[in-house]
């Protein structure tokens, strides 16, 4: 099994590509070994020192490390318990688990039709490009003319997430809806 590595814009988080299927479908973000319970693979990753945060995604797995430690002595252990992972032939979620499929709460009423458009924007422009870095984006809401987000995986505590969220997705969803003024971060 050969598993490539790819930085991502957040130092402190590395994407790691199996060749195969991590999820079948969704994402699953472990921010915490605590929340790592329903995932055996995120909990063997929780098991390594040094790290923060897990993320999965349908082909690929972000780890955060804490800012003391050096890649360079966690990799190869990363590495390890990921190729373990796999060839256990256990699955990466064992029922449990935060898998966000599509990310998005429910939202009905008068503004039903915007956040519908939203909702399409983020998952048909938005949330490929994110994936690439290792991460997501969750809608978590749309309350007079303000959207209000949530990133996951290597874009949580990116430092050019803000310029993301202000500069990238602020200016898409208001260039294609109008009722949008303004994106802001939540965390959840």
């Amino acid at each position: 099994m050969f598993i490539q590595t790819e930085s991502t814009p957040n130092p402190a988080t590395l994407k790691f590509i199996p060749g195969q299927d991590v999820l079948e479908a969704g994402t699953a973000d472990f921010p915490t070994a605590e929340s790592a319970t329903g995932s055996p693979l995120a909990q063997r990753l929780y098991g390594v020192d040094g790290v923060t945060g897990v993320f999965l995604g349908i082909d690929f797995v972000t780890v955060t490390k804490a800012d003391a430690v050096d890649w360079a002595h966690i990799k190869p252990a990363l590495l390890g318990a990921i190729m373990e992972h796999f060839q256990s032939g256990a699955p990466a979620l064992s029922g449990g688990g935060d898998t966000g499929t599509s990310g998005h709460a429910a939202h009905d009423g008068p503004d039903g039709e915007i956040v519908s458009q939203i909702k399409e924007l983020l998952d048909s422009r938005v949330r490929p490009a994110v994936a690439q870095d290792g991460g997501d984006i969750t809608f978590h809401g749309f309350d007079r003319g303000i959207v209000y987000l949530h990133m996951q995986g290597a874009c949580a505590g990116c430092p050019s997430s803000t310029l993301t969220l202000k500069m990238g997705i602020e200016n898409l969803l208001r260039h294609y809806i109008p009722e949008v003024l303004e994106v802001r971060p939540v965390a959840v």
